[in-house]
């Protein structure tokens, strides 16, 4: 009886019903668009209708925006290196569409059409706004109490990074396979 137990713990758990690649493509794009075109269009508004530095509050003491330009990564980090956050998100956006070919399930589907879309959308900036190419400041406005900046892009790059965590934690794999976890077995003195 433990054997058995134990070789069902160990055994693959068998995938619910698969859905449909164009499905899941679809997802991908849709999340992916999605978060990149909410990015440009918020950072579109405010840099139309703010000026730099300038600080409004929405839901005080709790949101503001709140407009800088961030050459930097996350609070400001490599300030001086702006040139290599564009390589990096450049990497990512293409090793995240080598991996849409082994996509599985919806919830990956929508992780990484978040995480290609935040990418794409600080990416753009890098790119295409001063002070150069490659080394443009990634517009951010979006201020929490005792928290960095941050933007769209940021916000859709953190919400695919939780759900990967949540995923892998899981045990659901890219291709929507799923892992059994280890069982253990109460034993009457434990």
């Amino acid at each position: 009886m433990t054997d058995e137990l134990a070789a069902d713990a160990a055994r693959p758990v068998p995938p619910s019903p698969r859905p449909r690649r164009a499905v899941l493509l679809s997802l991908f794009a849709g999340f992916a668009v999605f978060a990149y075109v909410l990015d440009q269009l918020t950072k579109l508004w405010v840099t139309s209708t703010m000026v730099e530095g300038e600080r409004i509050p929405v839901f005080p003491p709790l949101l503001h925006w709140y407009f800088i330009r961030n050459s930097g990564a996350a609070f400001s980090i490599g300030e001086n290196v702006t040139w290599v956050f564009s390589i990096i998100m450049a990497v990512v956006a293409v090793a995240i569409v080598f991996q849409i070919r082994k996509l599985g399930s919806k919830w990956w589907a929508l992780a990484l059409g978040l995480l290609l879309g935040g990418a794409l959308g600080n990416l753009t900036d890098r790119l295409f706004r001063e002070p150069s190419f490659g080394m443009g400041h990634v517009v951010d406005f979006i201020q929490l109490p005792n928290f960095a900046i941050f933007n769209i892009a940021d916000s859709a790059v953190v919400s695919a990074v939780a759900i990967i965590c949540i995923l892998t934690l899981r045990g659901v794999a890219l291709d929507g396979t799923r892992v059994a976890a280890e069982r253990k077995e109460k034993s009457g003195d434990a």
